[in-house]
């Protein structure tokens, strides 16, 4: 397993990477491999999802600087912007993928990081992703093709959570968002949350090594 740190990345590059990658997975010629990186500020919709539930018109968006798309992941509306660490694994699954088992790996190493830092979160019944109480902390959205998976999580670190406020966060009305900076009343290191994701990951699926890379 390889992970590729890459830093800040618009979301489109980053899509058009995974796509490249997945392809290159189901061929066989590429290892599985995690993208870990933040975006540029972006409104994403996924396959349940609704326009409606982005509250900004075409021209509020450009004003503030927002990138609205339509993606093929599961899930709702989310937003993805600096200071939140968005983990995009290409793993082979097998010919049968247990989709759920999968998703519920993702939480469980998300749940592990932030117990590295003293906070506790967990799974909410009927929900997918990671939280604490009713208040969502990682998002989780995911495509799989024949058995290579696509997308991932989203976890909130230093996070501004203001600019969920524009959303309907995953089509969910009465559940609120959160940030590991909230959580602990002071900035968390990008850094230092990548490493702690990285031994998780790697713990969880396969050893890993560390590519440092741009493309």
């Amino acid at each position: 397993m390889e992970f590729r740190r890459l830093g800040l990345v618009p979301y489109q590059q980053a899509w058009a990477m995974q796509r490249a990658l997945a392809a290159a997975r189901q061929r066989d010629d590429i290892p599985d491999t995690v993208l870990l990186l933040e975006h540029p500020h972006t409104f994403t919709i996924g396959r349940s999802g609704t326009r409606d539930h982005v509250y900004l018109s075409d021209q509020e968006l450009a004003d503030r600087g927002i990138t609205c798309l339509e993606v093929d992941r599961g899930g709702d509306v989310t937003y993805h912007g600096p200071g939140q660490l968005v983990g995009y694994p290409i793993l082979f699954l097998g010919s049968q993928p247990d989709v759920g088992a999968y998703l519920r790996s993702l939480e469980g190493c998300l749940i592990a990081v932030l117990d590295d830092w003293g906070i506790r979160a967990g799974r909410l019944e009927g929900y997918t992703g990671v939280w604490i109480g009713d208040r969502k902390i990682a998002a989780i959205g995911v495509k799989v093709a024949q058995g290579v998976t696509t997308h991932g999580f989203a976890l909130n670190a230093n996070t501004d959570l203001s600019l969920f406020g524009h959303i309907l966060p995953c089509g969910i009305p009465d559940k609120g968002i959160t940030s590991m900076a909230l959580e602990l009343g002071r900035p968390v290191s990008m850094e230092q949350i990548e490493d702690a994701v990285v031994a998780r990951l790697a713990e969880r699926f396969a050893l890993g090594k560390i590519v440092a890379a741009v493309a």
